[in-house]
């Protein structure tokens, strides 16, 4: 399973949730068919936006571009929902502690990490505007330390649009 998840940049839990037909996920037999989670599109093309436009501010500041990174996406992704999900705008989720805690929890180690999140923005062009437009925010993109980076978006909850990147040195 784990093989399969990495292969489709899927989370081992959400390949066997999506499986109850599977009586034992360490077992699948040849001919066996198994259902690969598909993702929201729009959630998808949305991220993957968000890294284009944060690696064309890092190259108009003479900075390498960063890599992304689907596993610290996929956390990412997680951080977005639980804002909407406990309604909280917080770096700090009552469910999974910081988002250094929470990375680590999830199996992404670094050696140096940060977060900017975001409520409200509806495109990728406005959020990494805001972004940028925030001193803090700005920093976090524009470090020269950070290699890596994860996007999370999530439509919903009383702002209407969730936001979460994440940034990590290897």
């Amino acid at each position: 399973m784990w093989k399969i998840a990495l292969k489709h940049q899927v989370g081992v839990s959400e390949l066997i949730n999506s499986n109850p037909q599977l009586k034992n996920p360490d077992v699948i037999y040849p001919g066996q068919s198994i259902s690969i989670p598909g993702g929201d599109q729009t959630a998808q093309t949305y991220t993957y936006e968000v890294v284009k436009l944060v690696n064309a501010e890092r190259a108009k500041a003479g900075l390498h571009p960063l890599k992304e990174n689907w596993e610290l996406s996929r956390v990412a992704s997680y951080k977005s929902e639980d804002m909407i999900d406990k309604n909280y705008f917080s770096h700090t989720s009552p469910t999974y502690g910081s988002p250094f805690q929470m990375m680590k929890d999830f199996g992404i180690s670094y050696q140096a990490a940060g977060e900017n999140i975001a409520a409200g923005q509806r495109t990728p062009a406005e959020v990494v505007e805001a972004w940028m437009n925030s001193e803090g925010h700005r920093k976090n993109i524009l470090s020269p330390t950070y290699t890596e980076i994860g996007v999370g978006y999530v439509k919903g909850g009383s702002y209407g649009h969730y936001w979460t990147q994440m940034f990590i040195k290897k």
